[in-house]
């Protein structure tokens, strides 16, 4: 596995593994307590993420996305938490965002930094963003998108495939792809041969 990405913001680092998927995982820093987000084990985003503060727990907002979030929470000793209802002396406020049967999501809502954070419903890599912007809804969802989304205005868009959108715009790009999530099908049939 290579790493693709590796970006430091005001409020943490995000890592995309260079990959089909665009795999991205997050540190985000509050107070000088680091919480990841569905990691995957990178040695160099992992020699980052330590210098960023007292790491708090380790997130994992898809019932899937495992990833290495397990052996990351060992490792740092502290806690795995799968599909949190809450996250209490964190600046996050976490609400569910799937749920079937063979599919489980919780997503992050950061109101003082006005970030959304999103493990799969929608994403930025070349599958999700196939339509008219760099955000797109996941293939599954098309025709029954996410549309909880469309409650929030993010500036910061973090994302679980495709690196972040960051900007006055994101919450544009996010509400054009929910709009677009449909009528942008034709356009993802067309597109997934060629990302083999």
């Amino acid at each position: 596995m290579s790493l693709a990405e590796l970006t430091t913001h005001d409020f943490g680092t995000t890592w995309v593994i260079e990959e089909s998927l665009s795999r991205a995982s997050h540190a985000l820093v509050d107070g000088g307590r680091v919480w990841l987000i569905d990691p995957v084990d990178d040695a160099e985003a992992m020699e980052s993420v330590v210098t960023l503060g007292e790491p708090a727990a380790v997130v994992q907002l898809l019932d899937r996305h495992n990833r290495d979030c397990a052996a990351v929470a060992v490792r740092l000793g502290v806690p795995h938490l799968s599909l949190p209802e809450s996250l209490p002396d964190s600046p996050f406020q976490p609400f569910a965002l799937v749920s079937w049967p063979f599919w489980k999501e919780v997503a992050l809502w950061w109101p003082e930094r006005q970030m959304l954070v999103v493990a799969e419903a929608v994403g930025t890599n070349r599958l999700f963003s196939v339509g008219a912007g760099p955000v797109g809804v996941h293939p599954m969802l098309r025709l029954l998108p996410p549309r909880r989304l469309g409650r929030y205005q993010p500036e910061h868009l973090l994302v679980g495939h495709g690196p972040p959108r960051h900007g006055i715009q994101t919450a544009d790009e996010l509400a054009v792809a929910l709009a677009r999530s449909r009528r942008d099908l034709p356009r993802l049939i067309i597109t997934i041969p060629r990302l083999r």
